[in-house]
C-alpha cells in the first residue's frame, strides 16, 4: 500500500484537528447553556484545522530561513506564540465561556507538534 499523496496528509490532519480538538472545546465548555458549548466546538475545530495546515507550512519556511540552532528553537516558539495569541483573540470574541480551558490542550498539541516537526526538519537539514 503506498503512502497518500501529501495534500491527502493534509486533509486528513486537518480533519483530525477539527474533529478532536472540536469535541474538546465542546466538553470543556460542557457545564454552559446551549448553543455556548456547540459554538465553541465549532470555532475550535475550525481554526484547529486551519492552524494545522498554515503551520506546517510555516515551519518549514522558518526552519530553512533560520540558521544553527536558532532555527531549531524559533519555529515552535514562534508557533506557540501566534497560536496561543489567535485561539486566544477568537474565543473571547465569540464570548467562549471557558476560554483558558478551551484553548490549553490545543495549544499543548500544536506546540508539542511545532517542536516535534521542526527537530525532524531542523535534523534532516543538518545531515
Amino acid at each position: 500500500m503506498t503512502d497518500p499523496p501529501a495534500k491527502g496528509r493534509s486533509l486528513i490532519h486537518m480533519g483530525a484537528g477539527f474533529a478532536l480538538m472540536g469535541s474538546w472545546a465542546v466538553f470543556a465548555n460542557r457545564y454552559h447553556p446551549m448553543p455556548n458549548p456547540i459554538i465553541a466546538g465549532l470555532v475550535q475545530g475550525t481554526l484547529s484545522a486551519t492552524i494545522t495546515l498554515v503551520m506546517k507550512i510555516a515551519l518549514e519556511a522558518m526552519v530553512q530561513r533560520f540558521s544553527g540552532r536558532f532555527g531549531l528553537f524559533l519555529p515552535p516558539l514562534v508557533a506557540a506564540l501566534i497560536s496561543a495569541s489567535v485561539l486566544s483573540v477568537v474565543h473571547m470574541i465569540v464570548r467562549t465561556p471557558e476560554v483558558l480551558a478551551t484553548i490549553a490542550v490545543p495549544v499543548t498539541v500544536a506546540t508539542t507538534y511545532a517542536s516535534v516537526y521542526t527537530y525532524a526538519l531542523w535534523a534532516r537539514g543538518r545531515s
